[in-house]
């Protein structure tokens, strides 16, 4: 009896042959080879214009619009940057956006903190409708409440303040939403031994649960001071006079100084807005992904 027949009459079917191995890898490494594409197009898309930002702030004026582009500056013109300070007050501008910054994103962080803690450790009445309100927080835009904040902030005196800029914006829905679900991670073992050992919520909150929490602080204070850096349309409306004016805002008032025509210039003031919020962002980076995964994910 040959082979074929003894296996069709022992087990009354034909085994299936094997996959090699080297087949079973092409599709993942289709998929690899799509995926580090699709990552090398995407961080071209960002990575081009900053680069061309960064050329055409070193460039003479007839250079930047000649045809075809020229990518290389001829000569790097440092002048570009000093008059980015001669023609409009950067110095205040820089000033304003750190402290608006610091102060938006300190007290975003510290409300965040709090609010979260409230939502998971302390008991009150109503705790799963606030918490449904937070997460309603998070579906409104932020420019349906310019007009409202805008007439509080005129009614109150705060136009061209530092409280005006800073204050109708501490509320963080989204850091709350975050903090909220890493405490939900958190040992209790750790807390149970902190109340016995006659610790308040105060010092529940500040010795124990923020040191275990540290990644979460340090991406929602990394998300924070980007927003408030960056913040453009609020600043924009609710100050009028230079010295009160944030970076993005001064950005503005150098283009209508110094002319449309003349980007060496303003693209050099763009260059000197982004830069540092840039550097803070690449250097603390590693702490965002793990701060944001260790937030969206509870038990």
């Amino acid at each position: 009896m040959s082979v074929e027949q003894r296996t069709t009459s022992g087990s009354g079917r034909i085994p299936a042959p094997r996959s090699s191995g080297r087949e079973l890898r092409e599709p993942k490494r289709r998929v690899d080879v799509l995926g580090y594409a699709g990552l090398v197009v995407a961080a071209l898309v960002m990575v081009v214009p900053m680069l061309w930002m960064l050329l055409a702030s070193l460039k003479q004026r007839n250079e930047i619009y000649t045809i075809p582009a020229r990518w290389l500056p001829h000569a790097l013109q440092w002048q570009n940057y000093a008059d980015v300070f001669a023609t409009v007050p950067f110095a205040h501008f820089l000033l304003n956006s750190v402290i608006t910054t610091v102060l938006g994103a300190g007290f975003k962080v510290v409300l965040g903190l709090t609010c979260a803690y409230a939502l998971v450790f302390v008991e009150f009445p109503g705790k799963r409708i606030v918490f449904l309100v937070v997460l309603a927080a998070l579906m409104v835009p932020p420019q349906v409440t310019l007009i409202p904040n805008y007439t509080l902030i005129a009614q109150t005196g705060w136009l061209n303040t530092y409280q005006g800029i800073v204050v109708p914006g501490l509320a963080s829905s989204l850091g709350t939403f975050l903090f909220r679900q890493h405490f939900q991670t958190l040992p209790v073992s750790v807390l149970e031994a902190a109340t016995l050992d006659g610790a308040g919520h105060w010092r529940r909150l500040w010795q124990f649960v923020v040191p275990l929490s540290a990644p979460t602080v340090s991406a929602v204070a990394l998300v924070s001071v980007v927003g408030e850096w960056n913040q453009y349309l609020w600043p924009l409306l609710v100050t009028d006079r230079s010295t009160m004016m944030t970076l993005p805002v001064g950005l503005t008032l150098l283009q209508n100084n110094d002319g449309i025509t003349n980007w060496g210039v303003l693209m050099a003031g763009t260059v000197l807005v982004m830069l540092p919020i840039l550097l803070v962002f690449l250097f603390f980076q590693r702490r965002l992904v793990a701060g944001l995964a260790a937030g969206a994910l509870a038990n």
